[in-house]
Parts: structure tokens; C-alpha cells; sequence
């Protein structure tokens, strides 16, 4: 996904960098865009990106996911943050029926541990204090693609997200407005097949993708996962879900919106 602004709205400072394996973007606008308490604020969310890096990343073996995974570490010896993300992820796991799951089975068959599905939202989110004690700005802080916005200015317009087409990501699908909350997207598109259900351990059917609203991209992205890995159940687990909004791409490339249906305007692209 990508963020933009209107054009009556003052084109914002924009910092783009790379962590945890992903491209994070930042667009700034208001008081302190451009100045030194905005960089600095772009400064510090780097930096608790990389610092999170280091306790989550699944491709470093001395991380503490890693160590705790392979049973070197109990929970109580890592820091807070990891007890906090595992226990977000056994509450998705039981309101998502079990598809959704920070576990997962091993090329080898054994169990392991992999809390990717809830860590990339909540560490945008937990990084994007710093922004937030910017006054008079605004900001739209984008994770790999999954987003938290924040619009203080009433006279200023939403940011506007756009929604790759899962069939093919070089045009959107839709455009989602968003003042303040976040917007995640799960599907195949950028990644491939990564994504099962884990009561099976296969790849769900019938869906493409699906894009998420919430409050806090923390909620917007394990939603998104756990609705895209219940499959053709997908729009129905989303609609119940409260305070969520959303879009769901089917594997035939129609589209149900989530939730009123005034969440994604069509681009006719």
C-alpha cells in the first residue's frame, strides 16, 4: 500500500529507510515536518524499529524469539515485549478459530515459533510514539506497506491509501481515506504463498487478499492475517469483528468491502 495527500493539502516531508527486512517510509506535515524535532522523532522510531529487530527477527539465531523458540530461554527471561506479542497472538488464535497462529510447523516437523503475523504492526505502532509527541503534526508511517496515520489539523484532508490488486500490484484496486487509525494488507502479492491456516497448515483457498481499518495497526494487521487465512470465510469473520472496516479480494479478483462498504473507493484503474 501506498499513502498520498490530495492536492489542497501541503505536499508533506517524506524519510524512507530499511528495517526488519522491510522498507519503512515516513510523510510528515505541519509544525514540525521539516525541522529537527521531526527528524529526530524519524530518528527515534528507526531506532526502536532496530532495537525490536533484535529481540523478533527469525532469521538471526541469537534474537530471543529465536532462543525462545528453541526452548534456550523461558518466556520469563525475555524482555516484556516478546511475553506481550506472544499473548496477542494466542488471543487471535482463539478469536480467529485457530487459523490464526504465532506457531508453525517446522521443514523438519517440529514446532516453532513465529510471531512475524502480529510483530511488524505492533512494532510500527509501539515506534510511532515518537511521532506522536509531535504537536500540530501529522503523520502517516507506513511498515513494509501496512500503515498508522495520524491527522490532528481539521481543516486538512485524509490521508489517502491506496490498495494494491493482488492479481497485479503495479495498479490499485482501491483508494482508503484514512484521518487517524491504520490500514494492513494481507495477501501473496509481493511475498508469495507465505500465508496458511494454521488448523491445516496449508495455504487458504478462494481469497487474494485482505485489507484491513482499524484503530491501531497493531489490531489492522493481525485482522488482516487472520481473516486472509480463513479463507472464503474471509468477509464474514472480518464483518463480525467491531471497529473493523475492510476490503476483501477474492481469488477470481471481485471484491466484497467490509463493513457499510464505505471504506474503499473503487479507482477504476
Amino acid at each position: 500500500m501506498s499513502a498520498g495527500t490530495t492536492a489542497r493539502a501541503a505536499s508533506p516531508t517524506r524519510y524512507v529507510e530499511h528495517v526488519m527486512g522491510m522498507p519503512i517510509s515516513l510523510a510528515l506535515r505541519g509544525r514540525h515536518a521539516a525541522d529537527d524535532r521531526g527528524r529526530a522523532a524519524w530518528a527515534e522510531v528507526m531506532a526502536a524499529l532496530r532495537a525490536f529487530d533484535l529481540t523478533f527477527s527469525t532469521y538471526r539465531g541469537d534474537s530471543y524469539v529465536s532462543r525462545l523458540g528453541r526452548g534456550e530461554l523461558a518466556l520469563a527471561d525475555c524482555p516484556p515485549e516478546l511475553a506481550e506479542v506472544v499473548a496477542l497472538g494466542a488471543e487471535a488464535e482463539r478469536d480467529s478459530g485457530g487459523a490464526f497462529s504465532v506457531w508453525r510447523t517446522g521443514p523438519d516437523g517440529t514446532t516453532v515459533l513465529d510471531p512475524n503475523g502480529v510483530v511488524k504492526g505492533w512494532a510500527a505502532d509501539r515506534a510511532a510514539a515518537a511521532l506522536r509527541s509531535l504537536d500540530a503534526t501529522d503523520f502517516c508511517l507506513s511498515a513494509g506497506g501496512d500503515l498508522v496515520c495520524r491527522t490532528l489539523d481539521p481543516d486538512a484532508p485524509p490521508w489517502r491509501i491506496g490498495v494494491e490488486h493482488p492479481h497485479d500490484p503495479g495498479r490499485l484496486i482501491a483508494v482508503v481515506p484514512v484521518a487517524t487509525g491504520a490500514v494492513a494488507t494481507s495477501g501473496t502479492a509481493h511475498r508469495g504463498q507465505h500465508l496458511v491456516d494454521a488448523r491445516t497448515g496449508r495455504p487458504p483457498s478462494g481469497v487474494a487478499s485482505v485489507t484491513v481499518v482499524a484503530g491501531s495497526l497493531t489490531i489492522a494487521d493481525i485482522d488482516a492475517t487472520a481473516a486472509y487465512a480463513r479463507g472464503e470465510d474471509a468477509a464474514r469473520w472480518l464483518g463480525a469483528r467491531p471497529g473493523r472496516t475492510g476490503l476483501v479480494v477474492w481469488a477470481d479478483g471481485s471484491a466484497t468491502p467490509v463493513g457499510g462498504g464505505t471504506t474503499a473507493v473503487p479507482t477504476g484503474a
